[in-house]
């Protein structure tokens, strides 16, 4: 069954959207000594918001990769929700147009016909090379 995509705490998206729009990084954050709310700039005093303070991530369970639902009794089940997760999985697919999948596939055949060739070639000329060594 297929992995659950985890996505990022929204804090942290607001963090770095907020960084992004006031030009700041890391690198201009304040030295760890200095007075939490305040920083000096050119001898002034400057007003900062504190640092939101990150939570650590939630450990993945032991037993495995999680589950939409607790593990079936039996087969037929399991294979009923199977099933149900593929049609899921088949409605976020692209799905290619017509006119893509003509030109892939012309794509394709052009080069198995110059590869096919290539390989042909350099087998009969090994081929007269090694008839040609033990004569």
């Amino acid at each position: 069954m297929g992995r659950i995509l985890r996505k990022k705490p929204t804090s942290l998206k607001k963090r770095k959207r907020q960084d992004e729009d006031t030009g700041t990084s890391e690198a201009n954050a304040p030295a760890v000594g200095a007075a939490a709310g305040s920083v000096a700039v050119d001898g002034e005093a400057a007003e900062t918001k504190p640092k939101p303070v990150l939570l650590p991530k939630k450990q993945p369970s032991p037993s495995g990769p999680a589950t939409l639902s607790p593990p079936a009794d039996n087969v037929f089940t399991r294979a009923v929700q199977f099933l149900r997760e593929v049609k899921i999985e088949l409605k976020k697919v692209t799905w290619p147009s017509r006119k893509q999948t003509m030109g892939s596939t012309l794509v394709v055949i052009v080069l198995v016909i110059i590869i096919s060739l290539f390989l042909g070639i350099v087998d009969m000329g090994l081929s007269t090379v090694i008839r040609s060594v033990f004569r």
